[in-house]
């Protein structure tokens, strides 16, 4: 423990000897490591955020909650959508017979998506309000939130009462500074009580917010629309029980769906049953790739500020072997010379990665701040940052430690 502090001691010592004297070219091998350790953990410190953001959007959706659509979530690679018009909409006998054959769920709603409506109440309007028409158990298969007031009883719901349940953006549009629970809108032509108020969600990554939707009874929506129309993207959603696994789920609403739709064996499926992994596991994809690169365009600075590190050392060798050749005769082993350099390679790498450590960070406080987007630099990358320093350090400077540590003392202590 002593020789490993007197090491590091001298180490340093050298290390700053030879920032001060040769303040040009450390600065310049110094600069390869930061622009190196900024660019690969800027890009790791994004991607976790990202990746952070996208999946509580996910989450939204639910890890137990399947969703039986005409089209698949994707889009990459092979999609042959020429296959995918030719198949049914979901439609509302399919959801009524779900839930007569599965048992393992909590609930299963039928959703219409009435898209882009005006809405009023006196001299307030709203212009692309995302109106949506759901079956009672929508309440089971979504978490709503409410500020204030309720969802529609059973009994509502059946009779199709022109009632509606709103979400933020639109209480504050067409309620500013005052209750909404009671107030009558005009949605289509039609007046509607609103009976519930959504908690604000924000706008999330995926653009996933009930914050400017309307949601009402599907029985009252017949009123307005033709619910039997594929128009309207309609979906089945269908949540499991907690202790069911989702996979259990999927193969039990795919056989029943089968059979409803009366499929042979030999044919494929005509429906789509799509699941919050699929976005999950695209976005892994994606964000593999985009490390990669990180790791790529970060790697080449370092590269030459590992070069430029090794290069420091080679001259610190050639500068110091008088000095080298005087600790040898006095009884200093080749390993502590070795571990000398090394460690004086190891400190002017760490400087470099430390002094790009602090940049991102700045990058993160100006965006919280500034640009009020929270960026994350997590323990995680900052051991990463610390650890890809501390093994350049050792790459760059193994080989002059080595060559110091296998100098001749008398033909050290002469060179000078």
């Amino acid at each position: 423990m002593v020789l490993f502090i007197k090491l590091l001691k001298e180490s340093l010592s050298f290390a700053y000897d030879a920032l001060r004297q040769n303040k040009t070219r450390t600065f310049l091998s110094l600069l390869g490591i930061t622009i190196g350790i900024v660019t690969i953990i800027s890009v790791f410190a994004m991607v976790d955020t990202f990746r952070g953001k996208l999946q509580e959007s996910v989450d939204k959706l639910g890890s137990k909650t399947i969703f039986v659509q005409k089209w698949p979530w994707g889009g990459f690679g092979e999609y042959p959508w020429w296959k995918y018009m030719q198949r049914p909409e979901a439609n509302l006998d399919e959801a009524n017979l779900l839930k007569e054959r599965l048992d393992d769920v909590d609930g299963i709603s039928f959703e219409l998506n009435i898209a882009n409506k005006t809405l009023k109440y006196q001299s307030n309007s709203i212009d692309g309000a995302n109106v949506i028409a759901v079956s009672h158990d929508a309440y089971k298969t979504w978490t709503f939130d409410f500020s204030e007031g309720r969802y529609f009883t059973e009994t509502e719901s059946k009779s199709g009462s022109a009632l509606a349940v709103i979400g933020a953006s639109i209480a504050n549009g067409l309620f500013p500074n005052q209750q909404a629970i009671g107030k009558t809108i005009k949605l289509m032509g039609r007046n509607v009580i609103v009976i519930g108020v959504l908690e604000k969600e924000g706008e999330d990554m995926l653009g996933m917010s009930f914050d400017n939707h309307v949601v009402l009874p599907l029985n009252f929506a017949r009123n307005l629309i033709d619910i039997r129309s594929d128009r309207y993207s309609p979906q089945i959603t269908v949540r499991g029980k907690e202790n069911l696994n989702i996979d259990q789920l999927e193969d039990e609403l795919r056989g029943t769906m089968r059979s409803i739709r009366k499929l042979k064996p030999s044919q494929e499926d005509d429906f789509a049953l799509n699941k919050s992994t699929i976005l999950s596991e695209q976005l892994d994809q994606m964000f593999i790739i985009i490390n990669i690169a990180g790791w790529i365009i970060g790697g080449f600075s370092i590269l030459v500020g590992g070069f430029g590190i090794a290069n420091i050392m080679f001259v610190s060798v050639k500068e110091r072997t008088n000095i080298i050749g005087i600790q040898k005769s006095l009884g200093a082993r080749n390993y502590f010379i070795l571990m000398q350099f090394l460690f004086e390679s190891i400190a002017l790498s760490l400087l470099g990665g430390i002094i790009g450590l602090l940049f991102v960070f700045s990058i993160t406080q100006i965006s919280t701040h500034l640009f009020d987007f929270k960026v994350v630099l997590n323990a995680g990358n900052i051991i990463r940052g610390i650890s890809i320093s501390v093994i350049i350090g050792v790459i760059s400077g193994f080989w002059p430690a080595y060559t110091a540590s296998r100098l001749n003392p008398v033909d050290a202590i002469r060179s000078k």
